[in-house]
Formats: C-alpha cells, structure tokens, sequence
C-alpha cells in the first residue's frame, strides 16, 4: 500500500486552521498540532462567553434600573412590579439606557407608573 502524502485537501485543511490561529503568540500560530489545540480551546471559550454576555449585560441593566430607581425612591423589584402592573412593557436594556442618559425621563416614568398604579388600586 503506497505512503499516504498530504495532498491538498490535507493542506487546505491545516491551511484553514493555521489561519484561524493567526495572531496566537509563539507556536499555536505556526504549528499545526499546537493551533489545533489553541483553536478548539477557542472555539470553546467563544461558544460559552456568547451565552455568558448575555448573562453579564442583564446584571449590568438591573444595577443601573436599580441604582435610578433608589434615586426616585423605589426598590428594583417594587419598580418592576409597578411598571408590570401599570402595563408599561419597557424592557430592561431601554430602562437601563433611560435611566443611564435621561434621568429626567427615567423619573416622569415612574411618575407615570405610579399614577397608573394608584388609579387601579381604588
């Protein structure tokens, strides 16, 4: 049986991956067998962060809605509850992004949660 030889699939494949490592420091970006490792490492790393980022902008977007909310003298969890039951359907990143560049609005909203809130109390 003749000697396999990397013909050029072999070498569009191990050119692929040493592409995919251009920029890693030292021998992951040169050598085949230390990129596929750093590469697959990568992948990895990229695949739980895109479901981590998700996870980190909603801490972000809570502490800031609180953070405005204890300025107007609410708690998050009160003011999420009032903006539930006033039926105001603002979600979080626009709360967060109010509350971060426009104070004064962020307040006529809870001022207007609470209207709502006081008229289908009594």
């Amino acid at each position: 049986m003749p000697r396999a030889k990397g013909g050029p699939k072999t070498r569009h494949r191990r050119n692929a991956r040493l592409k995919m490592a251009k920029g890693y420091f030292g021998a992951k970006s040169k050598l085949f067998r230390t990129a596929t490792e750093a590469v697959d490492k990568s992948l990895l790393y990229a695949y739980r962060d895109r479901r981590n980022k998700k996870r980190a902008f909603r801490r972000l977007w809570i502490a800031r809605i609180n953070a405005a909310a204890r300025l107007n003298g609410l708690t998050y969890s009160r003011l999420m509850e009032g903006l539930k039951n006033a039926g105001i359907e603002l979600n979080r990143k626009i709360l967060a992004e109010i509350a971060a560049h426009d104070p004064a609005g962020f307040s006529q909203i809870i001022h207007q949660m609470q209207e709502k809130t006081k008229a289908v109390a009594s």
